[in-house]
């Protein structure tokens, strides 16, 4: 009997997915060249992990052997009510952790894929931003958007707002269209049009070409996967943003498509976007573990998201918080989180504050935040 391809779409969507699309491992327009070019200069920063094996990424099949298609699935996050004033967080952090509620969408279309086509559990493997897959290179490709020049997939649904996920499959399925075909010739921001905004409001000029962003300047990256010191040079820029930046997807003109999630992949932990700054501030390491349980921010670990407080707190002049930060920058087990206490203890003018400190003569990424620019 033949394959419905109709039906397999609408009982994979049936799970939670909102965009179920197909492609052939073979369509040439998601090729790795841009990858590798991205790699070889250092875009990536201190990423590592994307260095190793790009063959793997670049072409599904050095993944799973045997592998013919592609099942890419989009979940819609957004849109919600925008923060002008902080702490500001990426809006996919005020959820649930994505990695951990797409996973049982994901096994339940395995099961589909089992009974529709008569698979194995060892002829497909799905992967929800965590494995070799280039997610949105191949989502443009399935046709779910086009890559745009904040380098984001970018839906005529629903706008800058969907959770990739997809699922290599050992068998032949019928390719649906990309958006437009001018994406097999000029794949980055064909359908932008002459609109810069995302480039042009990226506080930190993190979009250097078209698609193209150097990680080392993404507030994003400093925020998050930035273990170390934040550079200075990019401080003030990151304003009121604690985890994450949407601001690259938030000015696109696309977002008059976004709509409401309503996935019940998708889910809300609505008091992480109530606390105020001086609530995290006085985290202890037991309170976070409590609050963040479950959700995305968890892997910054506590010292991270007190880092990037710190820089909040002095961004936005809140010199009710020069306690706080003083009581941070004479902890003498974490360093790092002394040296930004520090720079924001400067920024606030907070003479008094300062002279109490008490210094370790051998830490030197504390010390050199009392001299230099702030």
């Amino acid at each position: 009997m033949p394959l419905d391809i109709e039906n397999l779409r609408d009982r994979i969507s049936g799970l939670g997915f909102d965009v179920v699309r197909f492609v052939s491992v073979e369509d040439e327009a998601a090729g790795g060249a841009a990858f590798r070019a991205w790699l070889a200069e250092g875009n990536h920063a201190d990423m590592h992990w994307l260095e190793k094996t790009p063959e793997r990424r670049i072409d599904p099949r050095n993944v799973l052997a045997g592998a013919k298609s592609l099942i890419m699935l989009g979940v819609n996050y957004g849109p919600k009510t925008d923060r002008s004033e902080g702490p500001i967080w990426a809006r996919y952090a005020v959820n649930r952790d994505y990695h951990d509620t797409l996973k049982p969408g994901l096994i339940a279309a395995g099961k589909v894929l089992e009974d529709e086509l008569s698979l194995s559990s060892k002829d497909y493997r799905y992967y929800v931003d965590t494995g070799p897959l280039l997610e949105r290179n191949w989502a443009t490709a399935a046709g779910l958007g086009f890559t745009g020049k904040n380098a984001m997939l970018i839906s005529r649904e629903y706008g800058n707002w969907l959770f990739l996920a997809g699922i290599l499959v050992g068998a032949e399925l019928p390719s649906d269209p990309p958006v437009s075909r001018k994406v097999e010739s000029v794949p980055v921001g064909s359908l932008c049009g002459s609109c810069t905004a995302c480039v042009d409001a990226c506080p930190t000029d993190a979009l250097i070409g078209p698609g193209v962003l150097d990680a080392r300047r993404c507030i994003s990256y400093q925020t998050i996967e930035n273990k170390g010191i934040i550079p200075r040079e990019l401080r003030a820029a990151i304003g009121s943003r604690i985890y994450g930046c949407d601001i690259c997807a938030e000015v696109c003109p696309w977002n008059r498509f976004a709509q409401d999630a309503k996935s019940g992949l998708i889910e809300a932990r609505p008091q992480i976007d109530t606390l105020n700054l001086k609530e995290i501030l006085q985290l202890t390491p037991e309170l976070f573990a409590a609050v963040f349980k479950g959700t995305p921010i968890k892997r910054l670990k506590l010292r991270g998201l007190l880092r990037n407080a710190c820089l909040v707190a002095a961004n936005e002049e809140r010199r009710e918080l020069i306690p706080e930060l003083s009581e941070l920058a004479n902890e003498p087990a974490e360093a790092m989180v002394r040296a930004h206490a520090v720079w924001a203890l400067r920024r606030l003018g907070a003479n008094d504050a300062l002279s109490s400190i008490r210094l370790i003569e051998t830490d030197a990424t504390v010390l050199a935040e009392f001299d230099g620019p702030i």
